[in-house]
């Protein structure tokens, strides 16, 4: 077999990158192996490495069987991934899947819960993490799929997934009985995919971006208003719920300054800006938590119905908003990150990297 590849960033400097090749790894009994075919990079991808102590997503790719050492990590990417080997009934050599996937080669597996819908990783290290991320979505089973749309799975289905299950969780809770909703970092995708699914539905949708963002945050048609951060103290006083997608200490000063105690709601749903927005929340948004409410309110058949439909909803008006940049290699991923890492990748633009 091929040789592999791993990249890896410096946990206590993002910007710190290795490149490391190696055998590829042969899957034992009980195994399959995965090759790492395309993959995305956006600012989520960030977000796991910030976070990747506190949340532990350092944990589901251990850096160690790779020769690399504990200061390293191997942030999670989404992406698609081929079976190259396995000695597990029902996953085949040739089959594709979509799921978490290392920045390397190739990724050892253990299937289980194998079905028409693809597997779970029961591999012992990743037990007792979120299940989730823990998921392999065979293209064969998954109605959300259409080879078309590869690039645009790759790069939002789990922001939009995120996004859909805010969405439903506002939706589910009566929009906190508000007049507003503020979103912060409102030219991300998660934002906007989020604020595509509650347009129309309820309070009023405002936006907050940066200057330089203005303009292409309001040709979405996403929300009802779009506003500079400079101009926080244009909002009117109603009753509001903040969901902060930026992470910005000065940006929730300024709402809470000027809206005082009419923002009834602080919820910290992410962050672009590398600073964690958790502890001064009021509360945090954790997509699997809501996630399995609906499992067990709509059962896993109704929640891929609901999502799908939501998506295909909103998979066409990708082509007017996303300019997709492909790269070729390990190099061009090392090169996404840092792009991504920096801020340097305009909204609209989404890197996506064939290795």
């Amino acid at each position: 077999m091929a040789d592999s590849w791993t990249f890896a960033v410096a946990r206590n400097d993002l910007g710190r990158t290795t490149l490391v090749d190696s055998a590829a790894p042969t899957p034992v009994d009980g195994e399959a192996l995965l090759r790492v075919d395309r993959v995305g990079l956006t600012a989520n991808n960030v977000t796991y490495a910030v976070l990747g102590d506190a949340m532990r997503y350092w944990q589901f790719f251990p850096p160690e069987p790779r020769g690399l050492d504990g200061q390293w990590g191997l942030p999670p990417l989404w992406g698609f991934a081929e079976v190259v080997a396995s000695t597990v009934e029902g996953v085949e050599v040739g089959q594709r899947v979509y799921g978490y996937l290392p920045p390397a080669g190739h990724l050892v597996v253990r299937p289980d819960r194998v079905n028409a819908t693809g597997f779970r990783d029961a591999s012992a290290h990743r037990a007792e993490l979120p299940s989730p991320y823990n998921s392999y979505r065979s293209t064969t089973g998954d109605p959300a799929y259409r080879p078309e749309q590869e690039d645009l799975l790759i790069l939002f289905r789990p922001l939009f997934f995120t996004s859909f299950m805010l969405a439903d969780q506002v939706i589910d809770n009566d929009f906190y009985g508000v007049r507003s909703l503020v979103l912060s970092s409102a030219s991300s995708k998660t934002a906007y995919a989020a604020a595509f699914e509650l347009h129309g539905r309820g309070p009023r949708l405002v936006g907050l971006t940066s200057p330089g963002n203005l303009a292409f945050t309001r040709s979405l048609g996403c929300y009802d208003e779009v506003i500079s951060y400079d101009d926080i103290d244009t909002l009117d006083v109603v009753e509001t719920a903040y969901l902060d997608l930026s992470g910005a200490p000065a940006t929730r000063a300024a709402l809470r300054g000027h809206l005082g105690d009419r923002l009834v709601r602080d919820i910290a749903v992410g962050l672009t800006n590398q600073t964690p927005n958790a502890d001064a929340a009021g509360e945090v948004f954790f997509a699997p938590v809501q996630m399995r409410k609906r499992g067990q309110d709509w059962g896993r058949e109704g929640l891929d119905e609901r999502f799908t439909a939501a998506w295909q909803r909103f998979a066409p008006m990708l082509s007017g908003w996303l300019d997709v940049r492909v790269g070729d290699g390990p190099e061009a991923l090392r090169d996404a990150w840092l792009d991504v890492l920096a801020g340097r990748t305009p909204p609209r633009t989404g890197h996506v990297v064939q290795l």
